[in-house]
């Protein structure tokens, strides 16, 4: 199973979040995710369980507990939802570009 973390303290590595896991069974993988640019943590991260059960022990006990003062959230992961590619992004109708609008003809 794989498990989503979130509002970690930014100082939480990929092996303290496998500790947090590993009592309670195998972690296959835990990964803190962070900025491409900075290397930073983003404060969430993965945590990957090969056995359902003590998964769903880990999340139950997990879940709201207190990590460095801050209360991470611990859920089951949803899948990567599909982003489209319709050339923006955001909600709704593209704004169109007049020339003929009162603040281009000031200039």
């Amino acid at each position: 199973m794989n498990i989503y973390v979130s509002n970690l303290s930014f100082n939480v590595t990929d092996d303290d979040l496998e500790g947090f896991f590993a009592e309670y069974g195998e972690v296959a993988s835990a990964r803190v995710i962070t900025d491409k640019f900075t290397g930073k943590s983003r404060g969430f991260g993965f945590v990957e369980m090969p056995n359902d059960e003590a998964a769903r022990k880990a999340i139950t006990e997990l879940d709201g507990g207190r990590v460095e003062g801050r209360e991470i959230k611990v859920a089951e992961a949803r899948p990567r939802e599909e982003r489209s590619n319709n050339g923006g992004g955001g909600g709704g109708e593209r704004r169109s570009f007049s020339r003929n609008n009162s603040y281009n003809n000031r200039y």
